[in-house]
């Protein structure tokens, strides 16, 4: 019996560093989001091979694959039909937010991991729902963030928790945002749910205001905050009728504060964050530039950080790959991570209480 069991053995591990070498099955659900080019028009890699592109829409899926020269044996119109013949290993949603929800009970079942762009979800229901199907199905649920990508976030992190540069967190302001979505010439596709109020969610602090939550989240290692107090706007109603288009939201910590603020007002695009402790500040400028000073050091110095200086993923879809392939462990405070994520939606849903009825929201009278 034991030659036997010694084959079996073998055939288990010749079968698992096979399959761990092939790409994996990604297929999409959804394609209306601005973001969706990003995989549709991704050349060829050892990392992932798209399988499948989902989308109702039978026109925007036609003009995509005329735009992408996808085959038409890519393309649906049922997600169900689709998962059921391609049999994809992941699946990622570029649709509404509102439309996670309903991927996740389509592929969760079926066990296919999902990662959605950000935010995660609508609602704290929605959410929940969406963290019980993947727990009960054993699934990862991811949510992508531009500015995980980023080596400068990587590097302030490091800063911050590994090497205490600044001597703890005591304030972090968060600053995302663009001149709107229609000054940026976003599709119609896209801009019908990114200004509505039930796909999207809201407005501008939902767009943009879901970055400094889900940084502060990784920040603060998980923690919960103590209270969320947020101001909303409408400078352009005439634009925006249905949503804010601009926000401000303050996250109060025990030991810190959060400021985010999230616009479709400003004049250039930008993604940046402040962080200050009792010895030092970091100040990330973009994507990789930084500015940093710790107190009675040197003056201000510049830095710039690219993949090669700090370990980074520089895409979600390898990201994807690596979770999905078991080569990494999602860590629950990580910036993809579902817990860290689901606090962003709390965060999130708290700072819309709050603007709507002007009073802070507090964390500890949630359930």
């Amino acid at each position: 019996m034991k030659p036997v069991r010694y084959l079996f053995c073998w055939i288990c591990l010749l079968a698992s560093a096979y399959l761990n070498a092939q790409p994996v099955r990604v297929a999409v659900a959804g394609i209306s989001h601005g973001h969706s080019g990003w995989i549709l028009g991704r050349k060829p890699q050892s990392d992932i091979t798209l399988v499948g592109v989902y989308e109702p829409s039978k026109p925007l899926l036609q003009q995509s694959a005329k735009a992408f020269g996808l085959s038409d044996k890519l393309l649906f119109n049922d997600l169900g039909k689709m998962l059921d013949a391609v049999k994809p290993e992941a699946v990622v949603a570029f649709g509404s937010i509102y439309d996670h929800l309903s991927v996740v009970q389509a592929c969760a079942p079926r066990g296919i991991h999902v990662m959605v762009e950000k935010p995660l979800a609508v609602s704290v229901a929605h959410a929940r729902q969406m963290d019980s199907l993947a727990r009960k199905h054993e699934i990862h649920l991811l949510t992508n963030y531009e500015t995980s990508w980023y080596p400068a976030t990587a590097k302030a992190y490091q800063l911050v928790n590994d090497s205490n540069y600044t001597g703890g967190l005591k304030k972090a302001v968060f600053h995302h945002g663009h001149e709107g979505p229609k000054e940026i010439g976003v599709s119609k596709a896209f801009f019908d749910w990114l200004t509505d109020p039930v796909q999207n969610g809201g407005g501008a602090i939902i767009d943009f205001g879901c970055y400094g939550a889900n940084l502060m989240t990784w920040l603060m290692k998980g923690q919960q905050p103590l209270s969320v107090t947020a101001v909303t706007r409408q400078f352009k109603p005439n634009v925006y009728p249905k949503v804010d288009d601009e926000a401000t939201i303050i996250v109060t910590y025990p030991t810190a504060q959060a400021i985010i603020q999230a616009s479709w007002n400003w004049p250039f695009g930008r993604k940046d964050m402040e962080l200050y402790g009792n010895t030092g500040y970091v100040i990330t400028v973009n994507n990789s530039d930084m500015r940093i000073k710790q107190k009675n050091g040197k003056a201000e110095q510049n830095r710039k950080y690219t993949a090669k200086d700090i370990p980074v993923y520089e895409n979600p879809f390898t990201y994807l790959a690596d979770v999905v392939r078991k080569k990494i462990t999602v860590a629950d405070d990580g910036l993809y991570a579902l817990p860290n994520n689901i606090i962003v939606v709390r965060i999130l849903e708290a700072a819309k209480t709050s603007a709507q009825t002007n009073k802070t929201v507090f964390f500890n009278h949630q359930k």
